[in-house]
């Protein structure tokens, strides 16, 4: 079955950035892949979202337009550019799969794999 794994986390300071890469064990055309992150004390929350199959994406309304999510078919992955971090980007990213391309930020559960996470920091 599909295994995805998340790399790319750190510690940046406000106003930095990086790039999340979630790799996974087989192409990723099925499926519609979403990077979720939760903080210590608040909810797991849907960050952004891709339908491998024809690009579609989706974004949490308090990364639109800092955040970016694209695909790499060759390798497999998924990436996420994140720009201008804020502290409040802190937290545990990870990516999921939906076997069936759907994209629903709002629920967790959809999702049918999961990675490991990663962990961002971002603080001065």
């Amino acid at each position: 079955q599909l295994q995805v794994v998340e790399s790319g986390g750190g510690l940046v300071q406000p106003g930095g950035s990086l790039r999340l890469s979630c790799a996974a064990s087989e192409p990723l055309d099925p499926y519609a892949i979403a990077w979720f992150r939760q903080a210590p004390g608040k909810e797991r929350e849907g960050v952004s979202c891709i339908v491998s199959r024809d690009g579609t994406t989706y974004y949490a309304d308090s990364v639109r337009g800092r955040f970016t999510i694209f695909r790499d078919n060759v390798k497999d992955s998924v990436y996420l550019q994140m720009t201008n971090l804020k502290p409040e980007d802190t937290g545990v990213y990870y990516c999921a799969a939906n076997k069936f391309r759907l994209c629903v930020l709002r629920d967790p559960d959809i999702n049918d794999f999961w990675g490991q996470g990663t962990q961002v920091t971002v603080s001065s």
